[in-house]
């Protein structure tokens, strides 16, 4: 399998990912297979719009239950939020994976 060059960010998230302020993004498996040192493009979901280029640091297994304070500072986001908005995209998944980045 071929590394992904491209990921998609709701909008609203993408001006913290530009500013360096979003370093995390947290996945079900079906988007784990970035691979460190990889550099890949990032577009918004809602309108496929190319923002930016990041590179991938590492990709590491999380439990949903495990989802901390740390993980909602790297995400720019309050823990609650956080937690909801990861459960309204994965309702039934506890097994996500953290992957971490910085601007290319």
């Amino acid at each position: 399998m071929n590394a992904p060059t491209k990921i998609t960010f709701f909008e609203f998230l993408t001006p913290s990912i530009v500013a360096g302020k979003k370093t995390i993004t947290i996945r079900d498996e079906s988007e784990s297979h970035y691979v460190p040192g990889t550099t890949v493009e990032v577009f918004t979901l809602e309108t496929d719009k190319k923002v930016c280029e990041i590179k991938i640091l590492s990709v590491e297994p999380l439990h949903f239950d495990d989802i901390n304070e740390f993980h909602a500072q790297q995400e720019f986001m309050e823990l609650p939020k956080l937690k909801a908005l990861i459960r309204e995209i994965y309702p039934n998944t506890d097994t996500l994976y953290v992957i971490s980045y910085e601007l290319a």
